[in-house]
């Protein structure tokens, strides 16, 4: 459906008046993200820390000529723009979603819990697109943004919709309701996640069940809300009168009664109590959450009114669903991202856009299977894709199946390179025809066409250590840190020693995504790295001497101007370059005693600096010995004043200003009085609190996780690993995993001073840490095979702990991780 700009501004209420009759089919929230510029609507809508409205120049110059703006924005100089004036954009672009959702008149599926909400809505597409064309959220875009973009993607070729909805404070499902209007809502769970913008889980679970007060079945496990909510009992009046409750419990009296679960070969056989009947299903799999998650769409279906047997051989084939792209090493130079979450045209543009988001400028290849089930014509799907494609500047495409080939006309044009294959075998067979070499490649298939092969043949040959990196997990972490800043303070993210060890380039790009202001690295080298990969955010560099000065010109890279020195040797560059003006920035001592002038060198400093022009003091900073402690808060207190003394006289000798900077991660939120201009977010980001106390709620971002390589039983008395150091006191099962200290795993955690997870258990280290395998005592873990997942450290194993089994700190281990270990880049 094509809105004109006319129709939506009497739908959201603008004042201005639009004679154009542009028609609208795409909105846009995110100025990184423009695919149709002439058919997209651009919402200004303004967070914390960012207002639309900031970027509204951006947009205009990619094209996007229609926006929707508060009406305090002042907006001229637009030549041929449209604006449309609110009072509240957000609210604008709810209220137009509303709109849109009220012309349809199909079952919508509305779901929302603590837990679970992405992985039931997919599960439920699996279960239901045999009978419905269904439209869904993408991913989980459940938000107070993320619903109205979901319901926008509704048209007349749907005949079912499932979408998913979250919160996180009260009244704000008010207006989610609104938008999805489901017609059958399911209510997964009540748990303790999410819980900051409540007075508790009843609070939570009243707010969350305002999204079914008008629909017409609800559907909820109620052993997760015993004490909580009670749906069909006494919270009976938080709904319709007419509402039909479906309820399942291995507890309590409910309409699906859970008797029994019996797992047998990686399945689990659940046998239940319906209508006074038993009934089963068998699912493929065994852990609790997922059987949770299989009962709950059991109960959807049954609600819908599914038989027995189509049920029953619905559940047996679900397939797990994972939320995550993967980003892998690939040959040649190459970057595979491999997003098996779906494959259709919404997860498309989602993946598409972290595939151009990751490669910058580089080259980009879309390996892209047949879409199935789509409900739409498959010259007119395919048609779509052609035009994205077109419209993102992707370099080359190969077609896999039957339908795509039919279509490949549709693929020609100047700037792509296009060939297509009737099957992923054909493919294989074909591909040395193929030469792949410094590209990134996006692999989009169904899974009937099983491009785990493609992967597996396209990516770089590596042992099977590996440091996984939880790119959403970094960003909510870099969102916790400035959810405690003022909104003008800017962020300094450190991506020194190869981003704490987790990959300088894949991180800054996401960085520079998320528009932090700065990023700091420790030499040279790292910043022209950075450049050459297409980051264009300030980059200071800490550590600097002569050998680099014609590299940081060259690259426009900032230094650290730190010693008198330094900043002789680099004003006499500049000078012979004709340079002037040339960014840097001024590190004073005021307690690390590392480097920096000291405070009393500033006035000569300012006048050195004044009197030779040729470098412009863009920030001035220091750095906290002890922010993390509060025993020495006293001292650090002492840091500040000497810095604001320092600063104070620069400014006044030099005659201009310039950011300061002094907090680290831990002074961020131990000591928010010393924000400045700007802070430093270093190991915070990547998921450790240096801080005394747990004062962020921080996600782990590094993983690093091996395999078992042997298992052997060992008699008491004999000796494990070199030296004879690891002595066997009883008859052990000792298993070989595929680490050492070549890898990064210290020789400090020999001999038991050092643990791994497995299995759900921590096993101790036995012998000494060889340089490339290590051993491990797992005696009473009997089933343990070669080949089985061994975390080092993670979510399981804090890095913390194991830094302080090895009697260093966690910089140390994170950094210390070998290059030889593969880095794989995950996000949700």
């Amino acid at each position: 459906m094509i809105y004109t700009l006319p129709n939506i501004a009497e739908i959201i209420g603008a004042d201005t008046k639009v004679a154009a009759e542009n028609g609208i089919e795409h909105l846009l929230i995110d100025s990184r993200k423009i695919v149709f510029p002439q058919q997209s609507l651009f919402f200004a809508i303004s967070g914390p820390r960012r207002n639309g409205h900031d970027f509204i120049g951006e947009v205009y110059e990619r094209g996007v000529r229609n926006f929707v703006v508060a009406k305090t924005f002042a907006s001229g100089n637009f030549p041929g723009a449209c604006f449309l004036a609110v009072e509240n954009v957000l609210l604008a672009l709810q209220q137009l979603a509303a709109f849109h959702r009220q012309k349809f008149n199909i079952p919508v599926i509305g779901i929302t819990g603590s837990n679970g909400k992405t992985i039931v809505k997919e599960w439920l597409y699996q279960l239901l697109r045999a009978d419905h064309t269904i439209v869904r959220s993408p991913r989980s875009y459940n938000s107070q943004v993320g619903v109205p973009l979901s319901v926008w993607q509704m048209d007349t070729q749907y005949t079912l919709a499932i979408f998913e909805a979250g919160i996180s404070t009260e009244n704000e499902m008010v207006r989610l309701a609104e938008i999805i209007q489901p017609t059958l809502g399911v209510l997964t769970n009540i748990a303790d996640a999410h819980s900051e913008g409540f007075t508790g889980n009843r609070h939570k679970a009243v707010e969350k069940a305002k999204l079914f007060r008008n629909a017409a079945a609800i559907v909820f496990g109620r052993d997760t809300l015993t004490g909580v909510i009670d749906p069909d009992g006494k919270d009976k009046t938080l709904f319709q009168n007419e509402a039909l409750f479906f309820s399942w419990s291995r507890e309590k009296t409910a309409t699906l009664g859970i008797v029994q679960e019996e797992t047998n070969n990686g399945r689990t056989i659940i046998t239940g109590n319906y209508e006074d009947k038993s009934v089963s299903i068998t699912v493929p799999f065994t852990d609790r959450i997922s059987i949770n998650n299989c009962i709950t769409c059991w109960t959807v279906l049954l609600a819908m009114g599914y038989d027995g047997q189509t049920i029953s051989e619905r559940m047996l084939r679900l397939e797990p669903v994972d939320m995550r792209m993967q980003l892998k090493k690939g040959i040649n130079n190459c970057y595979i991202l491999n997003d098996s979450y779906s494959n259709d045209l919404a997860s498309l543009d989602l993946a598409l856009d972290y595939l151009q988001q990751q490669a910058g400028s580089e080259p980009t290849v879309l390996i892209l299977s047949d879409i199935l089930q789509s409900g739409q014509p498959e010259e007119i799907l395919y048609h779509t894709i052609a035009a994205t494609l077109r419209n993102r500047g992707i370099n080359r495409l190969i077609g896999i199946g039957q339908a795509i080939s039919r279509q490949s006309p549709l693929f020609v044009w100047d700037s792509l390179s296009a060939s297509f294959y009737p099957s992923t075998e054909f493919f294989l067979q074909q591909a040395g025809a193929h030469v792949f070499s410094g590209e990134y490649i996006l692999l989009k298939g169904a899974r009937i066409f099983a491009f785990e092969k493609i992967s597996h043949w396209l990516e770089q040959k590596v042992h099977q250590t590996v440091m996984e990196i939880d790119l959403t997990a970094m960003i909510h972490n870099l969102k916790a840190y400035q959810a405690q800043l003022q909104p003008s303070t800017r962020v300094m993210a450190m991506v020194k020693a190869f981003s704490y060890g987790s990959g300088s380039m894949e991180v800054a790009r996401i960085l520079q995504f998320h528009k932090v202001d700065y990023l700091a690295v420790a030499y040279a080298d790292e910043g022209v790295e950075l450049r050459k990969a297409g980051i264009s955010l300030p980059i200071m560099v800490m550590n600097v001497d002569e050998a680099g000065f014609d590299a940081l010109v060259s690259y426009n890279l900032e230094p650290e101007i730190y010693s008198f020195p330094v900043c002789i040797a680099f004003h006499g560059y500049l000078s012979q370059q004709g340079l002037n003006g040339f960014p840097v920035h001024i590190k004073f001592n005021t307690g690390m005693n590392r480097l920096g002038f000291e405070v009393a060198e500033a006035e000569a400093l300012a006048v050195l600096i004044k009197v030779q022009q040729t470098m412009a003091v863009r920030s001035v900073f220091s750095h906290l010995v002890a922010s993390e402690s509060a025993e020495h808060d006293g001292f650090t207190q002492t840091q500040v004043n000497l810095f604001e003394t320092a600063c104070a006289r620069l400014r006044e000798g030099i005659g201009y200003d310039f950011i300061k900077h002094i907090a680290n991660s831990a002074a961020i939120h131990r000591n928010p009085a010393y924000q400045f201009d700007m802070v430093r977010l270093g190991i915070g980001l990547y998921g450790v609190d240096s801080g005394e106390g747990q004062s962020v709620a921080l996600e782990t971002v590094a993983t690093l996780r091996s395999t078992i390589a042997q298992v052997r039983k060992v008699s008491a008395g004999e000796t494990v690993g070199y030296g004879r150091k690891g002595k066997i006191e009883k008859d052990s099962l000792i298993a070989t995993v595929r680490i050492g200290y070549a890898d990064g795993f210290s020789r400090r955690l020999s001999n038991g001073a050092g643990k791994m997870f497995v299995a759900g258990h921590l096993v101790p280290v036995t012998g000494n840490v060889c340089m490339d395998m290590t051993m491990i005592d797992i005696t009473g873990l009997p089933d343990l095979k070669e080949g089985e997942p061994v975390e080092i450290f993670g979510k399981n194993l804090p890095v913390q702990l194991v830094a302080e089994w090895a009697g260093t700190i966690p910089y140390e281990i994170m950094t210390g991780i070998s290059q030889r270990v593969k880095r794989v880049y995950v996000e949700e």
